[in-house]
């Protein structure tokens, strides 16, 4: 897989990707940039991909991903739980492209591109 630098350290990288991961699964919806939101795609894909495995293994994957992030104050679920209990079991009859990349224009401060990452 062809991954982008964004000028960043490998461990930076990672650090970044995690936490959008955590925020789209989150929020379902994040504003990023375009190069961003296109390589964050397959990131959520295969953490959708493992929710709904739904396995041991599985989760043990994923919790090693994301961040642990409580989702709903009120409930205390994490967004690991929210992974497993909400958000895959959406996509059991989907077979991939969890997904969607949506363009919105260019940033004000130095007109780089713009785009949503979404979950279908």
């Amino acid at each position: 897989m062809w991954n982008r630098k964004f000028g960043r350290t490998a461990d930076h990288r990672k650090a970044m990707l995690r936490n959008l991961a955590t925020s789209v699964i989150l929020y379902g919806r994040v504003e990023t940039t375009e190069a961003k939101a296109k390589d964050m795609r397959s990131v959520v894909d295969e953490l959708i991909t493992l929710g709904k495995k739904g396995d041991l293994a599985s989760r043990r994957k994923a919790a090693a991903f994301i961040r642990n992030v409580v989702a709903d104050e009120k409930t205390q679920q994490t967004v690991l739980q929210k992974l497993f209990d909400e958000v895959a079991p959406k996509y059991a009859d989907r077979n991939g492209g969890y997904t969607r990349v949506v363009k919105t224009g260019t940033r004000r401060g130095d007109a780089a591109p713009m785009a949503f990452i979404e979950l279908v």
